[in-house]
């Protein structure tokens, strides 16, 4: 105990070191920023009146000729970038005032529920929820991309599913604790560093919807979904593939036996994880999960494989021992996206209601499988979700005007191959996770009967 003690200490007076701004909260939304509702459009003079959400301040905005005046969404929740001004300092910039600055984009915050939405987002819970209990991800990099697809903002999906996976990762925490499989001493140590990493995130997707609107911030989580999906799904895809086939044996790997032998106090054992290491290496772990979960609503594909691979956990450990820091990242990040009102509590519910199901199942599911198959599971979703994301990128780098505009038969012809691509991910996990659950299932019954 006085050694997990130090260990705390150690890890909060290196965050508050390494950086004093993110321990503070992060920065504030950018003056650039504007979140409310347009009154009316003037299309004589270019211009619209806005009323700010938070002080109820009525401003008169002009907007661009591109802009057709009937496609300015009036009556309705937007976020509004201001083109920044040139040469101004962050300072002068807070203070100048924003009357008859220019519009650079709309973005309306909050979709239209219709009966198609709200089914297709509890079914997209579900299933989510069963990839979290079952690898211990969150099921968010099948979430956000999910509620993006269905027409909501980048930013407010990534908020809405961070707020949305904080009690789910504590009911699946819970029973992964209770069959035994979850460390939660390394899971609030690991959370302890990934704290930093959440408001670091949080001030990076501020930075850029401030920058660059609501089709930068697409853009942004799409390349991050994209990169870190291929790169980790198929490091894990060709682990899992060699467990599987026998031609590799389920140890520890070379990585994380460097790591356990860095000796640099405070050292520290955890006892159900079954690994002595130095507290200084769970930190860039653990922040790099936080940073991941605030950008973009997904951690645990980088801390269930960080713990595999580099802390040396076995996989069913790792997976439950996620959700523990899934836990405390989502609590810290629902409040600073809260703070910054960009949490849609209507997707939160939805997603809630059928994803705390589909946890415990997941987790049950656990207890009948091999560490290669939950490796499988993480491995082929993630795969599937980056041609999903993949596909989505060419129309925000036309939206940002980075890239020559396309033909409308084209840009349907990616959306169709994003939206059937995310179905498949959703149906290959769920079909591999309840094969493979049933499987388990019949081969414990079978050996008890005998």
């Amino acid at each position: 105990m006085k050694k997990f003690i130090i260990s705390i200490l150690t890890i909060l007076v290196s965050m508050v070191i390494i950086c004093p701004s993110a321990m503070a909260g992060g920065a504030g939304p950018s003056k650039d920023l504007l979140k409310g509702e347009i009154l009316s459009v003037d299309p004589a003079t270019h211009t619209l009146k806005f009323q700010k959400d938070t002080t109820g301040e009525e401003l008169t905005l002009i907007y661009p000729e591109s802009m057709k005046p009937d496609e300015i969404p009036v009556k309705r929740k937007v976020l509004v970038n201001l083109v920044h001004l040139e040469g101004a300092h962050e300072g002068e910039a807070a203070h100048a005032a924003p009357e008859m600055r220019e519009i650079k984009s709309i973005e309306i915050m909050f979709l239209d529920m219709t009966i198609v939405r709200i089914i297709a987002l509890m079914a997209i819970g579900a299933v989510g929820g069963l990839l979290s209990g079952f690898i211990g991800s969150g099921g968010a990099f099948v979430m956000t991309p999910a509620m993006m697809s269905l027409g909501a903002p980048g930013a407010v999906a990534v908020a809405s599913n961070m707020c949305h996976k904080f009690p789910k990762a504590m009911v699946g925490a819970y029973k992964r604790w209770k069959y035994g499989q979850a460390d939660i001493k390394l899971g609030l140590v690991m959370a302890i560093s990934a704290i930093i990493g959440v408001q670091i995130g949080i001030m990076i997707q501020k930075a850029i919807l401030a920058a660059f609107g609501g089709a930068g911030s697409n853009l942004y989580i799409s390349v991050v979904f994209l990169v870190v999906l291929i790169f980790v799904g198929g490091y894990v895809m060709m682990d899992a593939i060699s467990l599987a086939k026998g031609t590799k044996e389920e140890k520890v790997g070379t990585l994380a036996l460097k790591m356990q032998n860095i000796k640099i106090p405070p050292m520290i054992h955890f006892k159900t994880a079954n690994i002595t290491v130095s507290a200084w290496i769970t930190l860039p772990v653990g922040i790099l999960t936080g940073m991941l979960a605030a950008t973009i609503a997904v951690g645990g594909f980088i801390g269930v494989p960080g713990l595999i691979y580099v802390l040396g956990v076995s996989a069913v450990v790792a997976s439950a021992t996620e959700l523990v820091i899934a836990f405390v990242m989502g609590c810290w990040g629902s409040i600073q996206w809260g703070l910054a009102g960009l949490i849609d509590i209507r997707l939160t519910v939805l997603l809630l209601s059928c994803s705390l199901i589909g946890v415990q199942l997941g987790a049950l599911g656990t207890t009948y499988v091999k560490d290669y198959v939950i490796k499988l599971v993480m491995a082929s979703t993630m795969l599937i979700v980056a041609v999903s994301r993949g596909a989505k990128v060419p129309g925000y780098l036309v939206d940002l005007g980075w890239m020559e505009p396309i033909s409308d038969t084209a840009l349907k012809v990616l959306d169709s191959i994003s939206f059937w691509s995310l179905v498949t991910a959703l149906g290959t996990a769920a079909l591999i996770i309840i094969v493979a659950m049933v499987k388990g299932m019949m081969a414990h019954k079978q050996g008890t009967a005998a």
